[in-house]
């Protein structure tokens, strides 16, 4: 069986991550939850790139989930959430995939990095060095 998320380098209308968010809401809309180790949202005293994607189209996650549920394609919900939250330009959009793309390395969050890949029994992969190489590799992927 195939992981049922898509990889968060697969782009929506241009943008990492989104459709891998909607993979979740969906899959959590029709199983209930979600595989361990994954989440929804937001986590307490965290960013998450579910935050930081909601952040950059300026609508809420509780927002963009139940606009997920009234169904539709993905190309659907991402003009719902420029038609209700903001439409990033082209250059926005550049930046903030090469933000997401290169989260982990050589950045604050690097620390979390080696202690998750630690946590998934990759400890020993030094060529895993974005948290985007990270889901790739734990869903079967090539980093």
């Amino acid at each position: 069986m195939a992981f049922p998320f898509r990889s968060p380098r697969d782009t929506v209308g241009g943008i990492t991550v989104f459709g891998r968010i909607l993979d979740k809401i969906r899959h959590h809309a029709r199983e209930g939850s979600l595989p361990d180790g994954y989440h929804l949202g937001f986590i307490e005293g965290k960013r998450t790139f579910d935050d930081r994607v909601c952040t950059l189209l300026g609508v809420s996650f509780e927002a963009l989930t139940e606009r997920v549920r009234q169904g539709g394609s993905d190309e659907e919900v991402l003009e719902w959430c420029f038609q209700n939250g903001r439409r990033p330009d082209d250059e926005h959009i550049r930046l903030f995939n090469g933000f997401m793309q290169k989260r982990g390395w050589r950045d604050e969050a690097s620390e979390g990095l080696v202690q998750q890949r630690a946590e998934a029994g990759l400890a020993h992969r030094e060529d895993i060095v974005t948290f985007f190489d990270l889901m790739d590799v734990e869903e079967g992927r090539k980093p």
